[in-house]
């Protein structure tokens, strides 16, 4: 990640929250609860569908409090991916299929500095309405500048092209034919593709599929992945997925009940490229387990090798220096760090 832009990070996302704090007034909580119950089992896929699921301002007011906060903090950690495998790699150029209210496209403007066109393309007119108001409120000029734009997301969809595509939250909700033609048009119009589901063994299974796609497209994987081979994780066994931590809303809270601060949203990525990247060598593909005087790491490692496919990494005070890095270790990192 750019220096100043994680500098900048908090900022980003206090401003978020700021803007998306009043947007409940006027809406009865029994009415925000119930769409929120509706988009949930939405977003964990398990309905997919060719229409819209962001039908009215209701929905829209329900999913920006509730849902936003979370998709930007996951779409966040997987841009850290693509930016620690291709540092030197700023996109002029963004374009964010099925954008909604645009979290992915505060995301992208907390992960690279610099001046950057951006597109938000979404079929709800609602949601392209209230992202583009919320990004008026933020102090980023690229957000303010977005470019928010009605399309059908689906078989059909044709893309500008772009140093940067993401689909986050989105795959889940199309019907497999048109998940299939959004990736094919991701992946002719972007440089770098990042993709995004919930971090369910659904939604993995849909990234699974997706970064094959990608692969046979031609693009190579930047991250989570260390390689551009076969997934080693046995379907129905296992599911690859990180959790990133968000700050809980009141109206978090209120549908969830509860006392934390905060949640974790478990999400599955990748992120491809057509340009060259220097993908970690291992990734941590669970929380580290820290016990008296060592730290285990279950790791994903290279196609080839000794150290192929998953295993689990032992790392004791006679590492010196790494046994700290372990011990600050977080899910979903490259290791060793700075590698």
């Amino acid at each position: 990640m750019n220096a100043s832009a994680s500098a900048s990070a908090p900022t980003t996302a206090d401003t978020l929250r700021s803007a998306l704090g009043g947007l409940l007034d006027g809406l009865p909580p029994k009415q925000a609860a119930a769409a929120v119950e509706r988009l949930i089992a939405n977003y964990r896929g398990r309905t997919p569908t060719d229409a819209p699921v962001l039908r009215d301002r209701s929905d829209v007011a329900a999913y920006a409090a509730y849902r936003m906060p979370a998709t930007f903090e996951a779409v966040r950690a997987a841009l850290d991916g693509l930016a620690e495998a291709a540092p030197d790699w700023v996109p002029g150029s963004h374009v964010d299929v099925g954008g909604g209210t645009g979290a992915a496209t505060w995301a992208v403007d907390t992960t690279w500095d610099g001046p950057r066109t951006t597109t938000v393309l979404d079929w709800a007119e609602p949601a392209l309405a209230l992202g583009r108001e919320l990004a008026a409120s933020s102090p980023s000029a690229v957000l303010r500048g977005a470019e928010w734009r009605r399309a059908v997301i689906g078989a059909g969809l044709a893309l500008p092209e772009a140093d940067l595509v993401t689909v986050s939250y989105v795959l889940g909700e199309l019907t497999p034919e048109a998940r299939r033609a959004v990736v094919a048009e991701a992946a002719r119009a972007g440089q770098a593709v990042v993709l995004i589901e919930p971090g369910t063994p659904e939604g993995y299974l849909r990234i699974r599929e997706a970064r094959e796609q990608l692969i046979g497209a031609g693009l190579r994987v930047a991250a989570p992945c260390p390689h551009d081979g076969t997934c080693p994780i046995e379907v129905g066994r296992d599911w690859c997925h990180f959790s990133a931590r968000v700050s809980r809303s009141s109206l978090h809270r209120q549908v969830k009940g509860g006392s934390l601060p905060y949640e974790d949203e478990k999400f599955s990525y990748v992120a491809a490229t057509r340009f060259p990247v220097e993908p970690a060598p291992f990734r941590i593909t669970r929380k580290p387990q820290i016990r008296k005087g060592l730290v285990l790491l279950d790791l994903c490692g290279p196609s080839e090798g000794p150290s192929a496919g998953l295993t689990r990494a032992t790392v004791t005070k006679r590492h010196g220096d790494l046994y700290k890095a372990a011990r600050d270790a977080d899910w979903g990192r490259e290791w060793p760090p700075g590698s």
